[in-house]
Order: structure tokens, then C-alpha cells, then sequence
């Protein structure tokens, strides 16, 4: 255990929320610190975790700017794009392949 208040999953009291809920709530943690966190059982496995922020600490969450939306417009394009074509596939391109799946392909094939 943490040292923190512990509850069962879906037992905490009100007042408390997850990342996620604080989200769905326009809100963010706003540096505050972890008040208490939830456990759910898992089989055989370490239990899941989730920390708990007090909601009436939060902040509500920062506004996009131009600058912030331009960025992430870069990184998803860059995400995108295909280093061994340099063409926009359309979707992320999978890690595991490092290229898109056309160039997956023809290199496996030259290679068989």
C-alpha cells in the first residue's frame, strides 16, 4: 500500500475523481496531489490502480491556442507520414512495422 486513503473500485465517496472523470468535466488535477486512489481486483495479476484527485481543487482545463493546435496538427501529420515513401498513409503508421503498410509489404517481399 502507498499510504494512501484506499477505496474498492466504485466505492469512492464524492468529491473524488479520476483523471478521466476530471476530464469528462472540463477540469484537470492542477498540481494538486493524489488524495487517495481506487484498487480493482485482478486474477492472478497485480490489481489495476487509479488515482483519485479532490474535484474542488481542480482547475478547469487550459484553451487551445493556435500555437499548441499548429503542434499537434505537426505531430500527427509526422506521425503519419511514411519514411521510406514520404507519403501521407492516413493513419498512424505502426511502430512495429516503422513504415506504412504498402512499404511493409514490398519490403518483405523483396526480401522472400
Amino acid at each position: 500500500m502507498s499510504g494512501l486513503p484506499t477505496y474498492r473500485w466504485r466505492l469512492a465517496p464524492e468529491g473524488l475523481a479520476t483523471r478521466r472523470q476530471l476530464r469528462a468535466m472540463g477540469l484537470r488535477p492542477g498540481g494538486q496531489d493524489v488524495a487517495a486512489e481506487v484498487r480493482r481486483p485482478r486474477r492472478r495479476r497485480e490489481p489495476l490502480v487509479a488515482y483519485l484527485y479532490r474535484i474542488d481543487l481542480a482547475r478547469p482545463v487550459r484553451p487551445m491556442t493556435p500555437g499548441r493546435t499548429a503542434a499537434l496538427a505537426a505531430a500527427m501529420r509526422a506521425r503519419r507520414t511514411c519514411p521510406a515513401c514520404h507519403r501521407d498513409a492516413g493513419y498512424c503508421i505502426p511502430r512495429s512495422l516503422g513504415t506504412c503498410v504498402t512499404c511493409a509489404d514490398t519490403a518483405e517481399l523483396s526480401a522472400a
